[in-house]
């Protein structure tokens, strides 16, 4: 009897998938199976490529710790992956704070199966409990959902809006968001365990947003309130362990899973020996297989703090101020642009950076040309109604001169549509006219509910930051 036969049961259901349960109504006794397919009668094709993926991985996953792919099969007249079936997923296990002894169990099991996933030199990328499965006879842990893992040791996430980031915000790494100048590796899948380990023990996440992008500022720059604050009787071990798997920062995570692990079981041995869990200093045992250069900008603490400051005074007295960042080729200026990024960014706020590359000297305004076309692709990005009110604001400033700012970001026209031709004027009085009307652009941008940090940045025999007010 083929997989599409079984009688199937339904386990879960998102936007993207539906796990189900098979069992041989037939064969009483024989080995159940979960199906894993698209929830969409029209899947899309990154939803198929996911699958895809899950199963080209089946040679590399072992059924100790992971719920191997068996079989590609068709289910509804979709594409759907047949998996080993080895419990209940912890998502349905999570009803509320759960019991420590309980927790420690599980998280000890989740540890170790990371531990070997990125032995295999694998990074999973999406660690949450609907992808965590609990063997309640047994208590061996198993992971699937491996649809976006990695067989890169370390990866940089490309700067996109957080509604096209692969992964699931609620448990994203700040570095997957690709707004921390950091790359993505096997310290990713630790953030992601300590947010679940946090849900386990508190019976809520450390965050809550409302869309998107709020959710990438928690994840950069919002403090989680310690685990022991929000239940008075987890113990401060715990509670810290938590907290260090949490650091924005993957310098000042755990660096390994197997240090996760050592710690969580130390904890769990505490409670059976003397009822009670001792402080103890936290990564005794933290030492990576591998170098890992760590990927922290050193030497650059006067310019950041110079443009820290120019962005303070902005935000705190409503001048706008125009940074230029210079210096030789390959000094790193980008480096200092991108590493801005999750300080200077709000839940709502924009940020875009052009470079002045010597080879577009002869191209009017391409700077300024590449920042706004960056920024007018996130707002082809939201619903219909958010860019309703983009477009409205942006048709009014603009009113009959449209078609200026159309020519210099051509993208803009798929928003306010089709300009009409403005008059002849003389060159003197057409770059004023330029000029007043890309004021009247901005504006749009740069408000007090829309603050904008434009950078510019390029490369000159001067080395030093400019600052010019505007």
């Amino acid at each position: 009897m083929g997989p599409s036969q079984v009688p199937l049961n339904i386990l879960r259901e998102d936007q993207e998938f539906i796990l189900y349960r098979g069992e041989h109504s037939s064969r009483p006794g024989s080995a159940s199976v979960l199906l894993l397919a698209p929830s969409s009668s029209k899947p899309s094709l990154q939803t198929l490529k996911k699958l895809e993926h899950e199963y080209s991985l089946r040679n590399e996953l072992d059924s100790e710790w992971a719920a191997r792919p068996l079989a590609v099969t068709e289910h509804l007249g979709r594409a759907a992956i047949v998996l080993e079936d080895h419990g209940e997923p912890l998502d349905q296990l999570l009803s509320g704070p759960m019991e420590l002894k309980s927790f420690l169990r599980i998280a000890v099991g989740l540890a170790t199966t990371l531990k070997r996933l990125h032995k295999k030199g694998l990074i999973h990328k999406d660690v949450k409990p609907t992808n965590v499965l609990v063997d309640s006879a047994t208590g061996d842990i198993r992971l699937m959902g491996f649809g976006i893992a990695s067989r890169l040791p370390r990866e940089r996430q490309a700067l996109k809006p957080p509604e096209f980031i692969a992964g699931t915000l609620p448990y994203m790494a700040p570095e997957q968001t690709g707004r921390m100048n950091r790359s993505v590796d096997s310290r990713s899948d630790l953030y992601a365990l300590g947010i679940t380990l946090y849900e386990m023990l508190t019976g809520s996440l450390p965050f809550t947003a409302s869309d998107p992008m709020e959710w990438v500022h928690c994840h950069i720059a919002k403090q989680p309130i310690p685990p022991g604050d929000r239940v008075q009787s987890i113990p401060g071990p715990v509670s810290k362990i938590i907290l260090k798997l949490i650091a924005k920062t993957p310098e000042e995570r755990y660096q390994t899973a197997a240090a996760v692990e050592s710690d969580l079981r130390r904890c769990l041995e505490d409670l059976h020996r003397e009822r009670g869990v001792r402080d103890f200093a936290l990564g005794d045992h933290d030492k990576p297989d591998y170098l890992q250069i760590p990927e922290k900008l050193y030497g650059r603490e006067r310019e950041i703090e110079t443009l820290l400051t120019s962005f303070d005074r902005i935000v705190n007295g409503g001048v706008p101020e125009l940074v230029l960042v210079s210096g030789y080729s390959g000094i790193g200026k980008s480096s200092v642009v991108n590493e801005l990024q999750p300080v200077l960014v709000p839940p709502r706020g924009l940020f875009a950076s052009g470079k002045f590359d010597q080879y577009k000297r002869d191209i009017p305004y391409s700077t300024l040309a590449q920042a706004f076309q960056s920024l007018i692709r996130q707002l082809l990005t939201k619903t219909e109604t958010e860019l309703g009110k983009w477009r409205r604001d942006l048709s009014d400033a603009l009113d009959q001169d449209g078609s200026l700012i159309v020519d210099l970001v051509p993208e803009l026209k798929l928003i306010i549509g089709d300009q009409p031709p403005v008059p002849e004027v003389s060159p003197k009085d057409a770059q004023r006219r330029f000029q007043l009307v890309f004021r009247r652009f901005i504006s749009v941008f740069a408000r007090r509910d829309r603050r904008l940090l434009w950078l510019g940045f390029a490369a000159r025999r001067n080395g030093k930051a400019h600052r010019q007010q505007q």
